[in-house]
């Protein structure tokens, strides 16, 4: 007879229905362990088709397969459940499979079926994953569950689970107090850190939201934009052209092509909306783009669409928008990353975000840091580059085009690829 205990406040894991299961809160809690545990039970009480996903999943070792496994071994379920390297099968055909956001979309609808998908690491998950994930997610009765600790309030996991619950939803604050196996090698850790930083003990261990994360570039500007209500919805002018702000990348996994929408109203910048994907083509973008029906200005470009590419055809990406009929001008390469974050720095204050529509731009913003030296475990001054680096890149390219509009052309440069007429950026 299986016997396994959960924490009291985690019992509607098992016998009770709901669309969205959440648990949130600080270290030391045991949700993730409690979620795998609850799984694993249901796996034998009826067969579960369930997936494992997150937001970023490169390997099977991102995901919690390990975790799984643990507990299989810990409940000693090893007679029911077969650990295979990229799933995990029960006898009676319950099957987790695993699966990241970002990356697999095209892998996830074969999870239409699922009766479960649970959500780790929730906090990062992008307004795009999410309005992927619902929808697939449809089978009657099916369930999302979700683990995460906080980081911002602006995280669109936060928004959507705890600020703003679906009705049918069962959402708990889960942290330490409420794990009645809290370990004392943890509490001493718990105690000390509380001793040496208030702040960071409420983040870490009480699960309260950081006002910015540690090394954020534009941490200042984004809450002024908040304090000044200047994210808000903001209605798209039909009158005004509408200008595109690219990063170009092809590859899931090191690059994706992020494409930053904007007008000029007056003084100000409004920023109406974004798009960011990985592997398609550059006529699948501008297909996209045409979708929305906007009247389109300038696509402004990186130093690189004037390479040719594999990935484009063996063209250049400006010759190929170029023959879309596009209006393209192609931005130099600048010598110094810190220039073009100073210029965006310059200009922030006019900006204007669409709440809903630039949700996941305002996300790589919020997550756009300075890298930590190696040698003096300090922050630099040089970005990290991880998965968040293709939006915020987008916006440094904003930047800089706002400032090259006001540069005379250079003589070399292609009137084919320069529009000065009223539809300009800077109008």
């Amino acid at each position: 007879m299986l016997r396994a205990k959960l924490p009291a406040k985690l019992d509607f894991l098992l016998g009770q229905q709901s669309r969205y299961k959440a648990a949130y809160g600080g270290r030391g809690s045991t949700k993730s362990w409690s979620f795998a545990r609850a799984l694993l039970i249901r796996g034998i009480q009826e067969p579960t088709r369930i997936l494992c996903t997150r937001e970023l999943q490169r390997s099977i070792k991102d995901s919690v397969h390990q975790l799984l496994s643990d507990q299989i071994q810990a409940l000693n379920l090893g007679y029911y459940y077969t650990i295979q390297a990229n799933s995990i099968q029960g006898k009676n055909g319950t099957a987790f499979g695993f699966a990241g956001l970002k990356h697999n979309i095209t892998e996830l609808k074969s999870y239409e079926g699922a009766d479960v998908a649970w959500l780790e690491e929730a906090q990062v998950i992008s307004k795009k994953s999410w309005e992927i994930l619902v929808p697939t997610i449809r089978k009657e009765g099916s369930e999302i569950w979700a683990t995460f600790n906080p980081e911002l309030e602006e995280d669109e996991t936060y928004r959507r689970l705890v600020l703003n619950p679906p009705k049918d939803s069962i959402v708990v604050k889960m942290n330490w107090q409420d794990n009645p196996w809290f370990p004392d090698v943890l509490m001493q850790e718990m105690l000390e850190l509380k001793e040496r930083d208030p702040d960071a003990y409420l983040h870490v261990w009480e699960g309260h939201c950081r006002q910015v994360l540690d090394g954020a570039i534009f941490a200042k500007e984004l809450r002024q934009a908040k304090l000044e209500n200047r994210i808000t919805t903001i209605p798209y002018d039909p009158t005004r052209p509408v200008h595109t702000f690219w990063d170009l990348g092809w590859n899931s996994l090191t690059g994706r092509t992020a494409i930053i929408m904007a007008q000029a109203v007056n003084n100000a910048y409004h920023l109406i909306d974004y798009l960011e994907d990985a592997e398609h083509s550059v006529n699948w973008y501008i297909a996209e783009l045409q979708k929305k029906r906007y009247v389109w200005g300038t696509d402004w470009l990186p130093h690189d669409a004037k390479s040719t590419n594999i990935a484009a055809g063996g063209r250049t990406v400006e010759l190929i928008m170029s023959k879309l009929g596009r209006t393209v001008r192609v931005l130099p390469r600048t010598p110094k990353i810190g220039n073009d974050i100073n210029a965006a720095k310059t200009i922030f204050g006019q900006l204007w975000f669409d709440d809903q529509k630039t949700s996941d731009l305002r996300q790589c913003l919020n997550r756009y840091v300075y890298e930590i030296d190696e040698d003096t475990g300090l922050r630099g001054k040089k970005p990290q580059a991880n998965v968040w680096t293709h939006g915020a890149d987008a916006f440094r390219a904003f930047a800089v085009a706002i400032s090259a509009e006001a540069k005379p052309e250079k003589k070399e440069e292609s009137m084919r690829t320069h529009y000065t007429g009223p539809g300009a950026w800077m109008g």
